[in-house]
């Protein structure tokens, strides 16, 4: 066995006992009858809409390798694309440090498929962009739609937010028309960055912006079994703890999302609600990602193994 293949497999050794403590630490703070009596509080109808709010961003975090992928002008099957991202993302979202976990991943199955380290580096770069694009756009609505909650949470008046918002929504509209215009790459002293197309500059935007408010419905759905809360505060709740998330890097964001949910609507976060948040977009596709990493690396194994093996018969045949 070469020393790459040793500190590869290492690698996937140390991410699933890290993925089995994770889910150790997700609900050690809790007694089981906690979760039990809380999560039952919850209507099954209610739970299940959830997890197809989760599943649909899931669907739609592919879309940015996809998109990502084209950029770069490489095609691969959606299928392959959705794997990778699926079990890269179910367990980079755990792990934190998202950029760097979910890319050691990418970049286990993409190279697999043909693509070099410079191609996924482009991607997870590409990805981030998309993030932070979808991130700001909705934020921005978010703080002109709902100023209330996000200036209690900043300290400022909702004058100022909405200012901030209409800010923010300056960014996409900024970057979408440097991708329209330029055309290429773009120079900024000693920096260049190459900018994707237009249409995919737009997509960008679109999806990053549905991926978030397909997981503030998520949540949304669970606070709501609770109490009667807006769509636009689960929205606000939910972009600022994930702002929290992503300048903390702490796994799964563990704390800084009950904090910050608990802060923008008290009354509405109880701990049914934000366990059940955990368990249909963290904790399902955090079981669902292992396993189907398991699996993906028996068959890539026995694939692999087989591949050898009739190589070596060719090269038997030909030397007789």
């Amino acid at each position: 066995m070469s020393l790459k293949s040793m500190i590869w497999n290492g690698l996937l050794v140390v991410a699933l006992c890290l993925a089995v403590f994770l889910l150790y630490r997700i609900f050690q703070q809790y007694s089981l009858d906690q979760i039990v009596q809380s999560v039952r509080s919850i209507p099954l109808s209610t739970f299940c809409t959830a997890l197809l709010f989760a599943a649909a961003s899931y669907l739609c975090l592919s879309c940015f390798d996809l998109l990502a992928i084209r950029s770069l002008g490489k095609s691969l099957p959606y299928r392959n694309i959705l794997l990778a991202s699926f079990i890269s993302l179910s367990l980079g979202h755990n792990i934190g440090f998202a950029g760097l976990s979910s890319g050691a991943f990418r970049y286990r199955f993409y190279s697999r498929w043909g693509l070099t380290a410079e191609d996924v580096a482009k991607i997870i770069l590409f990805c981030g962009v998309t993030v932070g694009l979808g991130l700001i756009t909705l934020g921005g609505i978010a703080m002109i739609v709902n100023p209330g909650d996000a200036g209690r949470l900043l300290r400022i008046d909702p004058a100022s937010v909405r200012i901030f918002g209409l800010l923010a929504l300056v960014v996409p509209a900024v970057y979408a028309g440097l991708a329209f215009f330029i055309r290429g790459t773009l120079r900024l002293w000693r920096w260049s960055f190459q900018l994707p197309r237009f249409s995919i500059a737009v997509a960008q935007v679109a999806v990053g912006t549905i991926n978030f408010m397909l997981v503030s419905a998520c949540l949304h759905q669970m606070l709501s079994a609770f109490g009667d809360v807006a769509f636009f505060r689960s929205v606000t709740a939910y972009v600022l703890a994930n702002s929290a998330i992503l300048a903390t890097h702490v796994p799964g964001g563990l704390g800084v999302l009950e904090a910050t949910v608990s802060y923008v609507v008290p009354k509405e976060a109880s701990i049914g609600a934000l366990i059940a948040f955990r368990c249909a977009y963290f904790f399902i596709p955090l079981a669902l990602g292992t396993t189907l990493l398991v699996i993906s690396e028996v068959v890539f194994r026995r694939t692999s193994r087989g591949a050898n093996e009739e190589a070596d018969e060719r090269a038997e045949a030909q030397s007789v």
